[in-house]
C-alpha cells in the first residue's frame, strides 16, 4: 500500500470535527462507539477523551471486559502517535509491536476518561502510554505500546 493509498484510507474515518478522533465508518472505531469520544485534551503527542462504554463491550456486571481494554488502548494509541505528527506530514499504516496492559480497578462507566502520550519516538517507532481513568479520576487500567510506523 502506497503512502496515497495509505493517506486515502486513513482519511475515510477522519473528522474535522476538533472535538472528535475519529469519524464513523471504521468497524473498530464503531464498536467502541470511538466517534462519539468528546476531545477533552489535544496536544503534540497527547491526547485526552471522555467515552461513553457501550454495552456489547461490558461484562454481565457491567464493567468493562477486560478483554477489550487492550482494543481500546491499540486504537487510541494509534491516534496519539499521529497527534505527534508534524503538520502537513502524511499519516502512515502503524503496526502494533508490543502492548501491555495493567490492571488496578474495574471500569465500570458509563464514562471513563482515556489519556495517552508518546513516551519516547525514535525514527519509525514510538512508545505510547495509555491510562484509563474512572469518573472519580482514579487511574483503573494503564496499557504501554510500541508502534512502528510502515514503510510504503
Amino acid at each position: 500500500m502506497g503512502a496515497g493509498d495509505t493517506e486515502a484510507t486513513i482519511g475515510r474515518f477522519s473528522t474535522q470535527d476538533p472535538e472528535r478522533v475519529v469519524g464513523s465508518g471504521h468497524p473498530v472505531g464503531d464498536f467502541l462507539d470511538a466517534h462519539e469520544w468528546r476531545v477533552t485534551l489535544r496536544e503534540p503527542g497527547r491526547l485526552r477523551v471522555r467515552a461513553r462504554l457501550p454495552e456489547r463491550v461490558r461484562n454481565p456486571k457491567g464493567e468493562l471486559f477486560g478483554g477489550f481494554t487492550p482494543t481500546y488502548a491499540d486504537f487510541f494509541a494509534l491516534h496519539v502517535f499521529h497527534a505527534s505528527r508534524e503538520p502537513g506530514a502524511p499519516r502512515r499504516w502503524l503496526a502494533t509491536a508490543d502492548l501491555r496492559v495493567d490492571y488496578f480497578l474495574p471500569i465500570t462507566g458509563p464514562e471513563l476518561t482515556i489519556e495517552g502520550e508518546i513516551l519516547h519516538r525514535s525514527g519509525r517507532t514510538g512508545h505510547v502510554q495509555v491510562k484509563f481513568s474512572d469518573a472519580d479520576g482514579r487511574l483503573c487500567a494503564l496499557a504501554q505500546l510500541t508502534l512502528i510506523e510502515q514503510r510504503d
